[in-house]
């Protein structure tokens, strides 16, 4: 997968990933750069990364799939 019009895939700083918090659950993201995505396990959203921004919105993300082996959400209804 490719990120923006280069067509390089995006790297994260690890700094950044650091600092970043899922908007929803404030808790840690991973780094998929398969995907070139941030991982919220507890959220189970993929917040997308463009042009090396990450986009932090939920309306944005991509829901998981419980198949992926993430565990499940935490609270209300899987």
């Amino acid at each position: 997968m490719v990120d923006g019009r280069d067509g390089k895939k995006a790297n994260v700083d690890p700094k950044l990933l650091e600092l970043l918090a899922c908007p929803l659950t404030k808790g840690p993201l991973t780094w998929d750069p398969e995907r070139n995505e941030l991982i919220s396990r507890v959220a189970r959203l993929a917040y997308p990364v463009r042009d090396g921004i990450p986009i932090m919105l939920p309306s944005e993300a991509r829901s998981l799939p419980f198949e992926d082996g993430l565990p499940p959400r935490l609270g209300g209804p899987s």
